[in-house]
């Protein structure tokens, strides 16, 4: 039995992951493969190069909302990355499931 009595399965989310990393030449294909991964191909992907780190906005307009808690883990263990910021907004409606 789930202690979550609450479900995102079925409803989408729009997100943006902003990443902060320090520079490597291999990141960027590190980034998007959490997504490749799971089918999903991100709306906008912006890079921008800081100093001695880079910045890294990955959005997508309609997220499996059930994959977006993935996806930042993955994201999180990427080698060279700082920190994740998230931002999401869930379309539709959250669903009780069935006990």
């Amino acid at each position: 039995m789930s202690l979550q009595p609450w479900s995102l399965v079925g409803q989408h989310a729009a997100v943006r992951f902003s990443v902060l990393a320090d520079v490597d030449p291999g990141l960027l294909p590190r980034l998007i493969q959490p997504f490749a991964r799971r089918d999903l191909t991100p709306d906008s992907f912006t890079a921008e190069r800081r100093g001695d780190g880079v910045r890294v906005d990955i959005t997508m307009e309609r997220m499996p909302a059930e994959m977006v808690h993935l996806v930042e883990g993955n994201l999180r263990q990427v080698v060279g990355v700082t920190s994740v910021a998230t931002r999401q907004e869930v379309t539709g409606g959250v669903r009780r499931q069935a006990a």
